[in-house]
């Protein structure tokens, strides 16, 4: 299979739309919907954004009304569903550019573990109560419980200058809130819910305001959008010490939450949909077949 040369920059002519960033409020009403999941996998198409005048404002109105059957207010509350592959809001659309979406109607409301590039079960992590994975590759996260995928989303990890360092980890000290050590001279960089998982390099998962969907910018943190942070911190444990669970300081008395941080950085914004013989296809994550094989990422 050949990369999708679709959306973002790789839309000829659309290079700015890979510097964008997640909107937060739309992913966190799509992260938290309690929704159907289909027995079948999803299957995509190509929507593209064209009108025979070449104005933009027409075209996406034609795109409304393709995507919402008819009912423009419909188009638009299905269209949010680009963000959580990626892609830009409708409003930044331009006659020329393509989405990759849904190809069925009623596949636009499902549970948003139907369109994540993880596969629902991790058989090497069945016998493990919790498990992370942060895939640089794609710039995406995900949980699971006992080997079952209970949640994803998008994620930003750190710059090729400054990777964030791959291996297995856990879940070290927490912070409900923290200013960042790494901002320049006269900046404040506001953090919350903050999860280490390298203490001597001060690598963590937490919220940040701004997660972009193009190339990783991170100085070797992984960003989450706020709905997901909020959600791991709860659902994760820190580290056990004398104290206290997840506190800084103390001796250690057990581990908290296994992380597995995998991939490489991606050259420009990542890929997130290959195409195949039949169309668009979910680029897909593969997971080490033994996690706690998977070498130490803190020593």
């Amino acid at each position: 299979m050949r990369p999708l040369l679709i959306a973002l920059a790789l839309v000829a002519g659309a290079p700015a739309l890979a510097q964008g960033a997640y909107d937060q409020a739309v992913l966190g009403s799509i992260l938290g919907r309690d929704a159907r999941l289909p027995d079948a996998p999803v299957e995509y198409a190509v929507y593209r954004v064209e009108h025979e005048t070449g104005n933009s404002v027409y075209a996406r109105h034609d795109l409304y009304l393709q995507v919402g059957d008819g009912d423009v207010r419909l188009g638009r509350q299905r269209l949010a569903l680009a963000q959580l592959l990626g892609q830009p809001e409708p409003t930044a659309l331009v006659v020329g550019d393509s989405l990759v979406l849904p190809a069925r109607p009623a596949d636009f409301d499902l549970s948003p573990i139907a369109y994540a590039p993880y596969p629902r079960t991790w058989p090497g992590a069945g016998g493990i109560d919790k498990a992370v994975v942060v895939d640089k590759t794609t710039q995406t996260w995900a949980a699971y419980a006992d080997g079952r995928l209970v949640r994803w989303g998008p994620a930003s990890t750190g710059a090729a200058e400054t990777p964030t360092p791959s291996g297995r980890f856990t879940m070290k000290w927490r912070a409900l809130e923290r200013y960042s050590s790494e901002a320049p001279p006269g900046e404040r960089w506001f953090m919350r819910y903050v999860m280490n998982i390298h203490a001597a390099r001060g690598i963590h998962l937490h919220q940040y305001d701004v997660v972009p969907t193009g190339p990783p910018q991170g100085h070797g943190c992984v960003r989450m959008v706020t709905s997901d942070a909020e959600w791991l911190y709860g659902w994760s444990d820190g580290w056990q010490t004398t104290a206290g669970p997840g506190a800084l300081g103390g001796r250690v008395t057990g581990e908290g939450t296994l992380v597995v941080v995998q991939g490489e950085e991606p050259d420009g914004a990542p890929a997130r949909f290959v195409m195949g013989a039949r169309g668009p296809e979910r680029v897909a994550v593969s997971l080490p077949e033994d996690p706690m094989a998977v070498p130490r990422g803190d020593r």
